[in-house]
Order: structure tokens, then C-alpha cells, then sequence
């Protein structure tokens, strides 16, 4: 797939699943602006990338980002957040609400303010994530921002056409997100997903990498959620 000529802007692009897109796309050819909040991670992406500096919970941060941007033909939306996990008996609804506020509503603020300076057939893709229907116990939070960010992909396709929506939906991948946790958690999952999904191992953000730029740059793929989780769909609720 031959991106050239194309111009390309990861969002979230810094660390784990967007920086591994974000290098993919200028692997292919496209030209790739890489944007994050964390400035010393976007000095350090490396040749063949741009960096910029972006806050995409803060809008005058991005009133200010895409007022002098140039047309964007590739847009990935690969903003994340750890809050909103846990019981739902004992879920601290704050900190659900902290969930929402760190990527539902960052990654529909980004690509609203983006529209003018999308492309006719540009494609937005949002990246969001399996716990939307993996039914596993303690992710109703997660569920909830996941599903919600899957549910307006078919609506914006329609309400946005030409110009392409579509999500990218992980499972379980090696990235800083786990961070987070307590090592022997991010250990117990890891060992339960090499034991028991189809694809014998966890993820990595190179896997993602590829559905995504495969998705956004599909000119015939518009309002779909793809799921890539090694399968583990099918075997984490059991």
C-alpha cells in the first residue's frame, strides 16, 4: 500500500498503538505529523515524523493546532485512558466520569475541530477498544466509553460522507497503557491470553498498526467497527 503523497495526522500518535501507526504511515510513504501532550515524547519519534504538541481535552488547544494545519487526508484518532475500570458494585462514577473526559470526548472533540481541515475523502479513524463487547467483569466502565465511541462511527459516516468513519477495536496489547497496573495483574492477563486465545499470545502495537492503516486508507470501507484482538472475543467472558 503505497501512501505517497498522502498526508497523515496520528492523534495520541506519541507511545503504544498510535506511534506504532504513526510509524507504519510514513513507512508507506505518507507524509506524518505525530501529536501529543507529552513533549518530551514528541521530540523523541525520530526521523520521517513530525512532532507537535497537542492537548486534545483542552479546545482551545486544538482551535489553535488546526487554524494553521494543513488539508489532513489520513486522520487517527488513538487517544487513551486508564479511568473507569473496576466492580461495578464499588465503580467510583467519578472516576468513570474522569474515562470519558480522558477519551470519548478528546477523541470527537479532535475530529470535530479537524473537519475543516479534512480532505474531501479523507478518513477519520477512531481506535477504541474490545471491552465495548467483550462482556468481562469488571469493565462496564471501560464498556461504556468504548461503546459509546463504536456507536457514533455509522452515524458520522453518513452525516460526514465522502468523508470515511470507521474504529479500530483492540484487544489485549502490550503497551504503556498497563503501565498502570500492578505488574502482577498485567502478568496474570498476559499468561491467560497466551493459554487460552486462538492466537496463542498478546498483541502488539505493531498488529494494530496494520488494520489501522489498512482502515484508513480503504476507499471503500466507511462505518464499520474491525476488531483485532487475537480472538480473545471468544474467550474472555467465559
Amino acid at each position: 500500500m503505497d501512501l505517497k503523497g498522502k498526508r497523515a495526522l496520528v492523534v495520541g500518535g506519541s507511545s503504544g498503538i498510535g506511534l506504532a501507526t504513526a510509524r507504519l504511515l510514513a513507512a508507506r510513504g505518507a507524509r506524518v505529523t505525530a501529536a501529543g501532550r507529552d513533549r518530551t515524547k514528541v521530540a523523541a519519534l525520530g526521523e520521517g515524523i513530525e512532532g507537535a504538541v497537542l492537548d486534545a481535552a483542552s479546545p482551545a488547544s486544538l482551535q489553535e493546532y488546526f487554524i494553521g494545519a494543513p488539508s489532513i487526508d489520513l486522520l487517527v484518532l488513538a487517544l487513551s485512558g486508564g479511568k473507569g475500570a473496576g466492580s461495578f458494585r464499588s465503580l467510583d462514577i467519578g472516576d468513570l466520569a474522569e474515562g470519558l473526559h480522558a477519551k470519548l470526548l478528546p477523541q470527537l472533540r479532535t475530529a470535530q475541530a479537524a473537519l475543516p481541515r479534512l480532505a474531501p475523502e479523507a478518513s477519520i479513524t477512531f481506535v477504541s477498544a474490545a471491552s465495548a463487547g467483550a462482556a468481562i467483569p469488571g469493565t462496564a466502565g471501560l464498556a461504556a466509553i468504548n461503546a459509546a465511541l463504536e456507536a457514533v462511527v455509522p452515524v458520522l459516516a453518513v452525516e460526514l460522507a465522502p468523508i470515511r468513519v470507521n474504529a479500530v477495536s483492540p484487544g489485549l496489547v502490550d503497551t504503556p497503557w498497563w503501565d498502570a497496573s500492578p505488574p502482577e495483574v498485567k502478568a496474570g492477563m498476559f499468561e491467560q491470553a497466551r493459554k487460552r486465545f486462538p492466537a496463542r499470545r498478546v498483541g502488539r502495537p505493531e498488529d494494530l498498526a496494520e488494520v489501522i492503516v489498512t482502515v484508513a486508507a480503504n476507499p471503500y470501507m466507511t462505518g464499520t467497527v474491525v476488531t483485532c484482538d487475537g480472538g480473545g472475543r471468544w474467550v474472555s467472558g467465559a
